[in-house]
């Protein structure tokens, strides 16, 4: 059995389908990690949520920004942004079982010494803790007042992780953790607005993975969200998101052996506005 990590989708639809027959993937045997953003700004959200979860168990999948986006849009808290392309969707007649399916993905994903995520982990987090952590947000996603949840989601406080927050603070300390940052001080102070590449990194700032002792560091941590940063594969850290929506690669990695699978993509008119 081999497992494939794949970078942001983001409604890449044919895409998607031509990696999967790059790497020949086998459902009955085979198993396929996806760090996020299934959807928006590509043409094919809704053909990529079907195939997904038609995968059933042989598929893994964690939540990234724009999937949060999505359950958010359609729970009626938060409003479409002129770049997105969730209508076909939304008004789709499986619409309220694709999102019922997704509000129950992971947060993040820990198996054979890898661990699956969107976006990054606070330095001071153990695996372990991130684990319990994302637990309690999968929990809210999971829950009747899911909606209640996703209404308090965005916002860029707190920006540093204590122990001691609780509420609607605490669980959007471990959402913009997963899904959204890329960069933070050496104290874990983040800075949500940085986008670009890495010699552009304001000073003070450093890539999540890179502050010294950081507390995951025992375990290669598989994520995306980050497509300016690009490829990157070291014994504890693979990067994923290549750009396939802007005109990149779409990449995928075999985790048994590291062997790298990538494809053209053909790119998209959209803007980098969220």
């Amino acid at each position: 059995m081999a497992t494939y990590a794949v970078g942001d989708i983001q409604g890449c639809y044919n895409e998607l389908e031509q990696m999967l027959d790059l790497i020949n993937f086998d459902k009955q045997n085979d198993r396929l990690w996806l760090v996020g953003d299934l959807v928006n700004r590509g043409a094919g959200s809704l053909s990529v949520l079907r195939l997904v979860k038609s995968l059933g168990d042989s598929a893994i999948t964690v939540l990234g920004n724009h999937d949060l986006h999505l359950l958010a849009v359609a729970a009626g808290v938060a409003e479409l942004h002129h770049s997105d392309t969730l209508d076909e969707i939304l008004a789709a007649p499986d619409c309220d079982e694709l999102l019922t399916w997704l509000r129950h993905q992971r947060m993040l994903h820990v198996q054979d010494k890898h661990v699956l995520l969107h976006a990054g982990l606070m330095p001071s987090w153990s695996v372990q803790q991130a684990q319990t952590l994302a637990y309690e947000v999968e929990q809210q996603l999971r829950g009747n007042d899911y909606a209640g949840f996703l209404k308090k989601m965005y916002g860029n406080t707190p920006n540093r992780w204590s122990d001691s927050l609780t509420g609607f603070d605490r669980l959007r300390a471990i959402t913009n953790a997963l899904t959204r940052m890329r960069i933070c001080s050496a104290q874990g102070e983040v800075e949500f607005k940085f986008k670009g590449e890495l010699p552009a990194v304001p000073e003070g700032y450093m890539p999540w993975y890179e502050v010294p002792q950081r507390n995951s560091a025992d375990m290669t941590v598989v994520f995306g969200h980050w497509s300016a940063l690009g490829l990157i594969v070291k014994p504890n850290v693979i990067a994923l998101d290549t750009g396939c929506l802007w005109g990149g690669k779409l990449s995928a990695i075999r985790l048994q052996d590291r062997k790298l699978f990538q494809l053209k993509c053909d790119g998209l008119t959209v803007k980098k506005d969220w």
